[in-house]
């Protein structure tokens, strides 16, 4: 078979993030009014979200690790308001359960279904959502985010560990993503083909293009259909 393992990019790829993050960031900004007043007197939930941001600038080294990097900016800001850091779990945990809290791109519970039948699959992702939590684990036979690799899409290191785990030659994978360049691109420099998952119709402006290019996730298997019978 030319095709033995499909993988996907989570992100933006099976839901939309950016209102899930928002609700997440709210719910946390809550907590903090009601737990950590020093804080909350302090900032807006702009001025939160920038400091944020600021401080996620400041540690590059920790961007393939979403979680660690956002436990250590809610240590750092009870310590900078005089708390301790005995609550950064609690904190976190309550952004944590509304950043699984979501809804999925419709038809996507039935593509996942009908091509893990199919063929192997595997969820590939920079971020750090908890596929349990979520509810579709069981669509997958595997699960690398960019925290258990150590390097973040598009870096070889993660696209390595797909292969490995796998089970088959990378072209023998088809990586589905919304990314240009850390799906599109840094799949097919492993030497995987690619599903450009296109959700918002937009031009493609890189030099290398996608195997496949999709407008919606429910075209996804006939997609990868016709993409076999033309090898």
């Amino acid at each position: 078979m030319p095709i033995q393992c499909v993988t996907f990019d989570l992100d933006d790829t099976l839901w939309a993030i950016y209102p899930v993050i928002d609700r997440a960031e709210a719910k946390f900004l809550k907590w903090v009014e009601e737990h950590l007043p020093r804080i909350a007197a302090k900032f807006t939930a702009q001025t939160l979200s920038s400091h944020r941001h600021q401080y996620f600038k400041q540690y590059p080294e920790l961007h393939h690790d979403l979680s660690r990097l956002r436990k250590n900016w809610i240590a750092q800001l009870m310590t900078d308001h005089g708390y301790t850091e005995d609550k950064v779990d609690d904190g976190f945990n309550v952004f944590w359960r509304e950043r699984n809290t979501l809804e999925l791109f419709d038809d996507v519970e039935n593509v996942l279904s009908l091509l893990n039948k199919r063929f192997r699959t595997g969820a590939v992702t920079n971020g750090n959502a908890d596929l349990h939590q979520i509810g579709i684990h069981h669509y997958f036979d595997f699960y690398l985010t960019s925290a258990q690799v150590g390097n973040s899409k598009p870096h070889p290191a993660i696209f390595d560990a797909t292969v490995s785990h796998a089970q088959c030659r990378p072209d023998q994978i088809l990586h589905v993503g919304d990314d240009p360049k850390r799906d599109v691109l840094g799949a097919r420099s492993a030497g995987m083909r690619t599903v450009w998952a296109n959700l918002k119709d937009e031009e493609w402006q890189e030099n290398i293009s996608p195997d496949v290019t999709i407008t919606d996730i429910a075209d996804l298997p006939d997609a990868i259909d016709r993409f076999i019978t033309s090898l």
